[in-house]
């Protein structure tokens, strides 16, 4: 398992690498909506969406609305006279309200959930709000600055990318070695409050490493670290999130597609929380 986890990680890293970085922003854009038209695929089926057609209608209809947004609004278009365009920022703040949403269910599963649990189409619907948000939060940040620095925006996301992986990595240090209050044992049985405790701590380093490296006006450092803090936060609720719907379907991974990883939202379910927040807040506080 821990082979097919290295030799996975050690083809897509790259790929992923070269897409941030070099790809033209159609493109991009093209193959962020292929990511996002995979993770669909595998929510259809915890959606409850066991019909292979059913599930390649839904995927086709998360891919259709990405390709309709690169091709409604002109790359050129997405970031005006320093503004987002308009209906990406109303896209990100009905995600806002979607995650706090969200968290609302995580909070209250699995009493008071009658009526999205055994409801397919609403748990489908709820598969929009998490992942139509992710793709307007990616190509929102990468095109930031673009006719200025074309390798801000990437820097953007792979500060995202650097505070989620490292939080990641730090919640499972610590949470296997102090672990002991459960964050929500009846979503995620392994997710503690000393882990998230310990994620947000590890993540801290590179928080501060990005005020520097950008330059940030002193009396704005703490309202960097407030946001890094908060996506880092934001992510495990992405996390728990998804195991929640997973365990509604009686699945372990969400796909297989990705060896010794599961499926694709095994491994950007805390992204497609962070993403978005961070996108709202950068384009709110920090544009």
């Amino acid at each position: 398992m821990l082979r097919q986890r290295i030799i996975t990680a050690v083809i897509l890293a790259p790929l992923a690498l070269i897409a941030v970085l070099f790809l033209p922003i159609f493109e991009f854009q093209v193959v962020i909506g292929g990511v996002v038209a995979i993770g669909a695929y595998e929510w259809a089926k915890m959606s409850g969406l066991d019909s292979r057609t059913y599930k390649l209608v839904y995927t086709l209809i998360t891919l259709t609305i990405c390709i309709f947004f690169a091709q409604y609004v002109d790359e050129n278009l997405i970031w005006y006279q320093g503004q987002l365009n308009a209906v990406y920022r109303y896209i990100l703040g009905l995600s806002v309200i979607w995650w706090l949403f969200s968290l609302a269910l995580i909070i209250a599963y699995p009493r008071w959930s009658a009526f999205w649990k055994h409801s397919v189409w609403i748990r489908a619907l709820f598969g929009l709000f998490t992942l139509i948000p992710t793709w307007i939060a990616v190509v929102s940040l990468r095109t930031s600055l673009y006719e200025i620095d074309p390798f801000y925006g990437a820097s953007l996301i792979f500060y995202v990318l650097g505070i989620v992986w490292a939080a990641d990595i730090g919640a499972f240090f610590v949470g296997v070695k102090f672990g002991k209050h459960k964050l929500r044992p009846n979503v995620s049985p392994g997710k503690t409050l000393e882990g998230l405790m310990g994620g947000v701590t590890a993540s801290v380093a590179i928080i501060a490493f990005a005020a520097l490296h950008y330059q940030v006006d002193p009396s704005r450092i703490w309202l960097h670290i407030v946001i890094g803090g908060l996506t880092v936060g934001v992510s495990a609720l992405g996390d728990l999130n998804e195991s929640m719907f997973k365990r509604c379907a009686g699945m372990k991974d969400s796909g297989k597609i990705l060896p010794g990883h599961g499926g694709v939202m095994d491994r950007i379910d805390s992204l497609t929380a962070a993403f978005p927040i961070f996108a709202y807040c950068y384009v709110t506080w920090m544009a």
